[in-house]
């Protein structure tokens, strides 16, 4: 099944999300994702207003810095999340903004061992397990949730770029996320490469969700919008990344990530997008029926 969703940047101030969540939910957008950037909105406390305020659109989070959260915390917020609303919440992990991490005195030296020493305890937990562990990073005593999910979950997923962290989801998440600055050629290497993360660690069964977001931009300044913004990140060198233009353009760029290897794509408006709630719309009612529901 191919997924399709919206993000809700942080740039919006937070009391914004009621609306563009109703919405979301009324137009019958699959996914709703939110991000907790530093130092804008909390990722789990939002994703719980947008829970309670909606009935049944999936609520992402891609995702939460873990050098900011003992893991023991994040699994009793994300066990707390899966049971009040079961089957809505999706949460992703990553090693954060390296600057932003040691801006708030969080930086670690190896944030990939940080994010794998995460991963598997935080997904032991969460699979009702008791925990013991002595890492170089990750330590619990004895430590079990009291009210784990009752039902699946749909497992942890985890954010990643370079070849290295795209191994580690395959080997210690359950599925991956990829920003917008990922093209359908880098969706197919980073499938790649959490396959042979999968492989070598003997979890090649069973599936791994492959989320990518993708940089959007409708209405008549849609191609200077997108134009901006990839030049602002840096990445406007880099071939058929983000798409300008109307419901049956952006559909097909949908499908070319799709074919890479996506299993949801995940609809980015630029940072100066003037219609949040238009643009949530326009996501459910115009690109949603282009996108082919099968993979």
């Amino acid at each position: 099944m191919t997924s399709l969703g919206a993000v809700f940047r942080p740039q919006l101030a937070p009391e914004r999300l009621r609306s563009v969540a109703r919405l979301a939910d009324d137009a019958g957008l699959e996914e709703l994702w939110l991000w907790e950037d530093c130092f804008r909105e909390g990722g789990i406390s939002t994703a719980a207003a947008a829970l309670a305020w909606t009935e049944r659109v999936r609520v992402g989070v891609g995702l939460l810095p873990v050098p900011l959260r003992n893991v023991a915390i994040t699994a009793m917020e994300a066990a707390s999340l899966h049971r009040m609303f079961p089957g809505r919440a999706i949460l992703g992990v990553g090693h954060g903004v390296q600057d932003w991490m040691g801006q708030v005195g969080a930086r670690v030296e190896s944030p990939v061992t940080l994010l794998r020493e995460h991963l598997l305890a935080l997904r032991a937990l969460l699979s009702g397990e008791r925990v013991t562990v002595d890492g170089r990073y990750v330590k619990l005593d004895d430590v079990a949730l009291d009210w784990p999910p009752e039902a699946p979950h749909g497992g942890v997923l985890a954010g990643a770029t370079g070849p290295r962290s795209l191994r580690l989801t395959g080997e210690a998440a359950d599925g991956t996320i990829l920003t917008a600055s990922t093209n359908a050629e880098g969706v197919s290497t980073a499938r790649r490469l959490v396959e042979e993360g999968r492989a070598a660690a003997g979890r090649e069964a069973g599936p791994h969700r492959l989320v990518v977001y993708l940089l959007t931009a409708t209405g008549p300044d849609a191609a200077a919008r997108l134009r901006a913004e990839l030049t602002a990140e840096g990445v406007e060198a880099v071939p058929d990344l983000g798409v300008a233009g109307d419901a049956g353009a952006v559909a097909k760029a949908v499908e070319r990530l799709v074919e890479a290897g996506a299993d949801s794509v995940v609809l980015q408006p630029t940072a100066d997008e003037p219609d949040p709630e238009g643009f949530v719309r326009f996501a459910a009612e115009e690109v949603r029926p282009l996108v082919p529901v099968p993979r």
